[in-house]
């Protein structure tokens, strides 16, 4: 990883067995979860105890599934010196709950070298605490994600040492009974040294809450589209450029409850307005602020969905090698960046 100019994300390598990379995520975002989170009414809403049964049947299948995932989130925990019910909880809020603050839009390049844009949309309360992650295990692919503190990676944008790239968008599915936290999915996913095993993987492990992932591979042609959640699974591949928000696109029964929020629409519109006007470049997409509706690069406080745009990723899938450029929310060139 090089960096590039001064950024205002953060950076931290993290190493080991599970439990000593999730307690050294958990140390580096302490002081912002106790800053951003504790007082924050989603964060009350999530680790509310009514939710206690259904966290405890998502921690018991994911520690049998995913135990490495599990350890992680232990050491989290400690990390964070917060009750491991907790921590829990918060990361699976997006099975608990339909309405939780996690945007994001996707632009989908195919080609000889597919491309994969992506804005990542959280909480502005994160601004100046969000981090990119260097997670260097002791069995398992090196990996590098945007990291939100208190939460795992894989549920955001990344990339592992076996060419795989993930971007993930928040699916606000309703009146699902999780039985796996989505998240504990996607960070499982960044263990999969091949782009067929990741799409095994979510065709088996969909019963939780919904997400979008956009999937590629170093040397292999196919940029990929999945929906899930719900217990359904949805694989599209991606033959013209497209763009994907917030809902649901191309999923079946899984959908048909799904929120789509006005943001979530408009970004959709607009996205498919400028790929329609031949506008190809992702990061051209990604920061336009035009339109009709709500922008896609969202940086006000006032937004109706308590989302703000804390990074843009570019990834370009060669042949060999996975080349990706990263900016936080208002810098013109990169701030971090592979080479």
């Amino acid at each position: 990883m090089s960096e590039v100019m001064a950024s205002e994300l953060g950076r931290v390598t993290a190493r080991g067995t599970p439990r000593q990379i999730g307690r050294t995520l958990g140390e580096t975002g302490r002081e912002a979860v106790r800053e951003v989170l504790l007082g924050a009414e989603y964060w009350q809403a999530v680790t509310d105890p009514a939710h206690t049964g259904a966290v405890h049947l998502m921690a018991e299948n994911l520690q049998a599934l995913f135990p490495a995932v599990w350890e992680e989130l232990q050491g989290l925990a400690e990390g964070l010196e917060l009750p491991l019910e907790q921590v829990l909880a918060w990361n699976c809020r997006g099975d608990l709950m339909s309405n939780v603050p996690d945007g994001c839009t996707t632009v989908q390049i195919p080609g000889d070298v597919p491309v994969i844009g992506h804005n990542e949309d959280g909480l502005p309360g994160f601004r100046g605490y969000a981090m990119l992650a260097d997670i260097i295990p002791d069995d398992g692919p090196a990996l590098m994600s945007f990291c939100y503190p208190g939460s795992v990676p894989g549920h955001t944008f990344a990339t592992n040492a076996a060419g795989l790239a993930q971007a993930v968008n928040n699916l606000r599915l309703r009146d699902v009974t999780a039985e796996l936290p989505r998240m504990g999915v996607g960070r499982a996913l960044l263990s999969c040294e091949t782009l067929n095993d990741a799409l095994r993987l979510l065709a088996q492990h969909n019963a939780c809450g919904g997400f979008h992932m956009t999937l590629a591979q170093t040397g292999d042609p196919r940029l990929v589209s999945v929906e899930f959640g719900g217990g359904d699974c949805s694989v599209k591949e991606i033959n013209a450029p497209a763009v994907h928000a917030n809902h649901a696109l191309h999923m079946g029964h899984g959908a048909k409850g799904q929120t789509i929020t006005a943001s979530s629409r408009d970004r959709q519109a607009r996205g498919t307005e400028m790929l329609a006007e031949g506008v190809r470049a992702p990061l051209h997409i990604l920061r336009d602020t035009g339109g009709a509706g709500l922008p896609v690069h969202r940086c006000h406080a006032d937004d109706p969905d308590n989302e703000n745009t804390l990074a843009s990723a570019v990834f370009r899938i060669g042949s060999s090698a996975v080349d990706w450029s990263v900016y936080d929310q208002i810098s013109d060139n990169p701030v971090l960046a592979s080479t």
